[in-house]
């Protein structure tokens, strides 16, 4: 049997492999050019994989599909140094019939990306540097401690108002909450029991850290920012109203490579900042916008699309005669993909943004 293995060539033939990951093991399904080879339980590691089709199909030519997801892209590095081209797909693109949807196993998953791999049927996603991926670790982390701090206020107010302890006066206008003056009067509070005292102080302390984290992390992005293969562009961005520092780098780690995009709507549509639409004969109806896309850059475009109607004047005008016809927050996406027009006409021209141009 070994012989036999060993006398096989299958120089100038494509093997194809789809891949299901888990943490803890792959379901992974073979196909040649004209059949269907097997489908088995192997351990989480590419060199397991490489080794499989190296005995069976030596010199072959290997391609191999799995889903983005939890695992992130090291499995598609260590294949790719392995000399298997490998490619990521977006788990909404895999088409799947009826039966597919109904009957979702690890099998019919990984048997259904190798054979829609062989037939063509799938388009890679982009994959990030493993460097700007690690940049991006760092600039996400900020919006989970924002939303980890804004929790932990919510369950102190809402711990103040469950027992009826109003705020000072002086404390009831937004610009003084969360000031010095305001955690001192938190930690000089004092409830019936001993208990309550201490579980709001266990609120407020964590409110410190958490305050703490993210201002040692919004110092280190603002260092990152100053590294070379930002900095230039990071002006390029700042230069249109609207966009902050944080807001720049958030743009830069999420895209990388603006050229990436052949056109405005294949950028909105990363974003997600396409509505959804229905055409059938001379009907042709558009929706919300499509619930897909990088929700971090999606939030953070509408966010700086919110300043700009305030500071910018062009924008400013067209938002008052969107609202005219709409509502606020459909009228804000609108201007928020001329935004999104603006920062893809900076990065690719390299030019500062110019006020008079809309």
């Amino acid at each position: 049997m070994h012989t036999q293995i060993k006398d096989l060539d299958f120089t100038g033939q494509n093997i194809y492999a789809g891949i299901d990951a888990h943490k803890n093991s792959w379901k992974v399904s073979i196909y040649s050019e004209e059949i269907y080879h097997k489908t088995f339980n192997q351990p989480p590691k590419p060199e397991v994989l490489y080794s499989y089709l190296s005995k069976h199909f030596p010199n072959g030519t290997y391609y191999s599909v799995y889903e983005a997801g939890f695992c992130g892209f090291w499995i598609h590095d260590r294949l790719q140094s392995l000399g298997i081209n490998n490619i990521v797909v977006n788990p909404a693109d895999v088409p799947a019939t009826d039966k597919e949807k109904k009957q979702k196993t690890d099998h019919v998953d990984s048997n259904k990306l190798a054979r829609q791999l062989r037939n063509g049927d799938l388009e890679a996603i982009y994959i990030h540097k493993r460097d700007i991926l690690e940049d991006r670790t760092l600039v996400r982390m900020r919006r989970t401690l924002v939303k980890d701090l804004t929790r932990y206020k919510n369950r102190i107010k809402s711990n103040l108002y469950f027992f009826g302890i109003e705020f000072p006066e002086e404390f009831t206008r937004n610009r003084f909450y969360w000031s010095k003056r305001f955690m001192d009067w938190l930690n000089q509070l004092e409830l019936n029991r001993e208990s309550g005292t201490d579980s709001l102080r266990i609120l407020v302390e964590q409110v410190k850290f958490l305050r703490k984290d993210l201002l040692e992390v919004n110092r280190k992005i603002r260092k990152l920012s100053q590294n070379e293969c930002y900095r230039e562009r990071i002006d390029l961005l700042m230069s249109i109203r609207g966009i902050g520092l944080t807001a720049a780098m958030i743009i830069l780690t999420e895209i990388e490579d603006i050229h990436r995009f052949k056109n405005q709507e294949k950028l909105a549509s990363y974003v997600g900042l396409t509505p959804t639409s229905h055409s059938s004969g001379d009907k042709n109806i558009h929706g919300e916008m499509v619930n897909r896309g990088n929700k971090f850059l999606k939030s953070t475009i509408i966010e700086s699309a919110w300043i700009a109607a305030r500071v910018d004047p062009i924008l400013q005008m067209d938002f008052i005669s969107y609202c005219k016809r709409m509502k606020k927050k459909k009228a804000i996406v609108r201007i928020a993909r001329k935004l999104l027009n603006r920062i893809s006409f900076v990065l690719k021209n390299k030019v500062l943004y110019n006020d008079g141009i809309n």
